[in-house]
């Protein structure tokens, strides 16, 4: 396992090396967020961890699909459950809390749901995602926490599109953001990433 500044470091690289863009979406399905490869994943989860460490969570959030193996590892890093919002459940509100988010890589509407029974209230909530571009998602995820009686302590993304405002749309609401690679734009076609 990397130390945290490695392991880092040595994702910008792969970012840099092995994304692809494709308009204004950066592809990493070849080893993050589709084929996962595990020792990646494990330095990645890792790093998540130990940067959140110090704020005691005892539950991570994500939502399905893509947000499971970077929360799953970290989660296990932490020793706490993993709590995924599942993409339309039709539960109903009575059963569980949700919130209508749009999709930006799919440009569809849908709703997360996350169970009650699952999400207890007095929790501290690490949300933890694989991209973090205009963040409604992430942002639906604190919302559902704070419904739900709990803290969100903080937000942790593997990749970052800074020039979006993803970023901002937490800080308004007093939460904390931490990226471990961030892009600071794509230009024809090139991804520009800021110092890590």
């Amino acid at each position: 396992m990397l130390p945290v500044y490695d392991a880092a470091v040595e994702l910008a690289a792969l970012v840099a090396s092995r994304a692809r863009v494709d308009g204004d979406l950066i592809r990493v399905d070849d080893f993050l967020n589709h084929r996962v490869e595990p020792g990646i994943m494990r330095d990645v989860g890792a790093a998540l961890a130990a940067h959140f460490r110090a704020d005691h969570p005892d539950l991570v959030l994500t939502a399905e699909a893509s947000g499971i193996p970077p929360g799953l590892v970290c989660a296990l890093e932490l020793d706490v459950p993993l709590v995924y919002a599942r993409k339309y459940l039709g539960t109903g509100a009575r059963y569980a809390f949700w919130r209508e988010v749009v999709s930006p890589t799919k440009g569809v509407e849908y709703r997360v749901e996350v169970a009650r029974r699952v999400l207890p209230p007095g929790r501290r909530v690490l949300i933890i995602d694989d991209f973090l571009s205009g963040g409604r998602t992430a942002e639906a995820l604190g919302e559902i926490t704070e419904e739900g009686g709990s803290e969100t302590v903080g937000f942790g993304f593997v990749i970052e599109k800074r020039y979006q405002a993803g970023r901002e749309r937490k800080e308004r609401h007093g939460w904390r953001v931490h990226s471990l690679v961030t892009v600071a734009s794509i230009t024809s076609g090139t991804i520009e990433l800021e110092n890590t």
